[in-house]
């Protein structure tokens, strides 16, 4: 019976194949010492989200899929108070989408874009249209100076 690959090539495929095993090892274990993480601290009425403001386009089916602007500002996770809670995810939403009422409050937030900004949240929900692109939308909020 003859051999596809000699004595030198079979040693040298184990090698690859011990090697490969010990470096999947550490992988392996660093998944599983990872402790999952902790819920957000909860949310109440009155205060302070703070990070960076994101500008997205999005399109809007109430206006004929036309693109609107769209604010987002990402920080810590944050629980909601119930009944939305957690909004399905495991730590509590990270990124809020806020909904400008009025002429002036969009301009407020276009003149923002791209700054480390903190709201005072009013009115906070998990996000449940198709056009939200954050896990939770504030909906009553003002701006707090620093």
């Amino acid at each position: 019976m003859k051999h596809r690959f000699g004595v030198r090539q079979n040693f040298a495929i184990l090698g690859f194949a011990i090697l490969a095993l010990a470096l999947a090892a550490p992988g392996v274990r660093a998944q599983q010492d990872v402790a999952p993480q902790k819920a957000g601290k909860l949310i109440k009425i009155g205060d302070v989200l703070s990070g960076e403001l994101n500008t997205m386009r999005v399109r809007d089916p109430k206006k004929a899929g036309k693109r609107v602007p769209t604010y987002q500002i990402t920080s810590e996770p944050r629980r909601l108070p119930p009944p939305n809670g957690l909004c399905n995810l495991e730590t509590g939403p990270e990124t809020f989408q806020l909904v400008p009422t009025s002429e002036s409050q969009a301009t407020q937030l276009r003149s923002l874009a791209g700054k480390e900004i903190a709201v005072k949240v009013d009115e906070v929900a998990c996000a449940q249209d198709a056009g939200q692109m954050s896990e939770a939308v504030v909906t009553k909020w003002t701006v707090v100076t620093k």
